[in-house]
């Protein structure tokens, strides 16, 4: 039996099912006999993706600044007019309140920051409906955003990016295989625009998402993320998202111990900050939060009452950061903004409304390195003039310690401030960062989400969705426990089956006697339950023999 026949006879002989099935079957057959050419097509479907996620994570920009600059004029005005036109305002944000209740209840996977919901369906384990995500991340995240809720843009523009690829899969009528990669190349140009940061955008997919560095991973991701910027930058400009203007040469002396000192506490701040994420529930658990009516309103009425006294810490907070550079804060203010943004935030992100905490996460690292830069500068042992190399210290290692993802955090924040000399200094914090919350025993933040989300069974179908069959790419790693074993040794798991190796530019048609060597390429079918474990063949050391 050749392993067509095998994939065919393992994808069911249901016939009343197999009319969908067998044109995946088709399709898939076909892009892995045909690898070059799958290659080159998802080169150019690379540029659709990028135009259409372009568009649309550019439109979603624009609302959000629109939003954000109505909400500056109106606190402006209302501290001027009587007490009456705050009551309004007030009563406003109960209305508000209702119409966020109402999308998140509407479409439960456009809520969040919406990494969790692409993560999940780049492995197989959650279905997103495109179209109805799509709308609402838009108007649900514009919506909390301009009435002040702590949240960011990042993950929702990726999410964006990442429907606006499924739907050109869908209209495209592409197989699921091709689709996974058509949708890490959305999320790619979806980061990309949100932060006018391509580099970063593709590292991102990568490193964190797709956690593949594969040339058929890699090239979409690329093309769509440098698409997607060109086609902002047409309608948005090339303006960065933190106006740092000139950031000054880094020191290479004394000043590097106080940069390995700024990453551990920044370190310790993004797993204080895991930590909060994943335990704000237990405060949301109070009797007085009776509904998820309830849990909105309450941050609500805290940001409405935050735009009078503590404005800076409403909304993603780059305006912040912008601040944080341009003029000199005393310890005390610092100490507050601090703490005010780093609560408000975690109460945001408890609520589940359409947003991200991407934008509030770099601004709390921000936030980190200015207190460490004024505590350095009062004892004199920095120049005020080099703070703000401490702030973009932090905001790469904060970053790290949470997301656990350090190639993107140094690309990103030099990407972000137009700094590119300090790539060195950033990587070397960002490696730090890592370390520091690796010993501290935090999980990544988007991976332990997942984890908590799958387990509570929140997600659509969860039965259906753990039985579906989809091709998973392995990477071989040198020294997995599958190097240099035969297929026949290999401990497949239950219902997989290995259907092509590719190695360099060879295709190999696997037998039991086939021999897997670092740096080939497996594709299994299997079923989504098992994709996990199957993937984690190519790189687990554990069970080396």
């Amino acid at each position: 039996m050749t392993w067509l026949q095998k994939l065919r006879f393992h994808s069911g002989q249901n016939e009343n099912s197999a009319g969908s099935s067998s044109a995946q079957i088709r399709h898939t057959y076909h892009s892995l006999n045909h690898w070059q050419g799958f290659q080159f097509k998802l080169f150019w479907e690379g540029v659709i993706v990028g135009i259409f996620s372009g568009l649309v994570v550019s439109l979603f920009r624009y609302s959000l600044v629109t939003a954000e600059k109505y909400r500056l004029a109106l606190y402006a005005q209302l501290s001027q007019l009587p007490a009456v036109y705050t009551a309004g305002w007030f009563a406003a944000l109960l209305v508000i309140g209702w119409i966020l209740c109402w999308l998140t209840k509407h479409e439960p996977m456009a809520g969040g920051s919406g990494i969790v919901q692409v993560k999940g369906a780049i492995l197989g384990f959650m279905r997103m409906n495109w179209f109805r995500i799509l709308w609402v991340k838009i108007v649900g995240a514009v919506i909390a955003l301009g009435a002040g809720l702590s949240l960011g843009r990042g993950g929702p523009s990726i999410q964006l990016g990442a429907v606006a690829a499924q739907g050109v899969s869908r209209l495209l009528g592409r197989s699921r295989m091709e689709e996974r990669y058509l949708i890490t190349s959305g999320a790619s140009a979806g980061l990309a625009v949100a932060f006018n940061a391509p580099l970063a955008g593709v590292m991102f997919s990568l490193e964190e998402l797709h956690r593949n560095f594969s040339a058929v991973v890699l090239l979409p991701a690329m093309t769509a993320a440098m698409t997607a910027t060109f086609v902002s930058r047409l309608l948005l400009g090339r303006s960065l998202v933190f106006t740092f203007y000139t950031v000054p040469y880094f020191p290479l002396d004394i000043h590097l111990l106080y940069a390995i000192l700024v990453a551990i506490i920044a370190g310790l701040g993004g797993v204080l900050f895991n930590a909060g994420l994943l335990n704000i529930q237990k405060f949301y658990s109070l009797p007085v939060f009776k509904n998820l009516y309830l849990k909105i309103v309450f941050t609500l009425l805290c940001a409405g009452i935050l735009g009078f006294y503590l404005p800076q810490i409403l909304g993603g907070g780059n305006l912040l950061a912008d601040e944080l550079v341009l003029k000199i804060f005393p310890l005390y203010p610092l100490l507050l903004l601090l703490a005010g943004k780093f609560i408000f935030t975690l109460l945001c992100c408890g609520t589940g409304v359409p947003g991200g905490f991407f934008l509030p996460m770099l601004v709390l690292g921000s936030l980190t390195g200015s207190v460490c830069a004024t505590l350095l500068t009062s004892f004199q042992l920095i120049l005020p003039g080099n703070a703000v190399n401490f702030v973009i210290i932090a905001m790469a290692a904060f970053f790290t310690a949470s997301v656990r993802a350090p190639i993107t955090g140094t690309v990103l924040i030099s990407e972000m401030t137009g700094s590119f000399s300090h790539l060195m200094i950033l990587g070397m914090a960002s490696a730090i960062a890592y370390i520091v919350a690796q010993l501290c025993g935090s999980q990544p933040i988007y991976e332990a989400m997942l984890l908590r989300s799958l387990e509570s069974r929140s997600t659509p179908e969860p039965d259906t969705v753990k039985k579906e069959r989809n091709i998973v790419e392995v990477p071989v790693s040198s020294g997995s426990m599958i190097e240099n074993k035969k297929v026949k040794d290999i401990p497949w798991p239950a219902h997989t089956l290995l259907v092509d190796v590719k190695r360099g530019s060879r295709q190999l048609i696997p037998e039991s006697s086939t021999v897997i060597r670092a740096g080939d390429f497996l594709y299994v079918l299997a079923e989504t339950e098992n994709a996990e474990e199957v993937q984690n063949l190519g790189s687990d050391l554990r069970n080396r023999m």
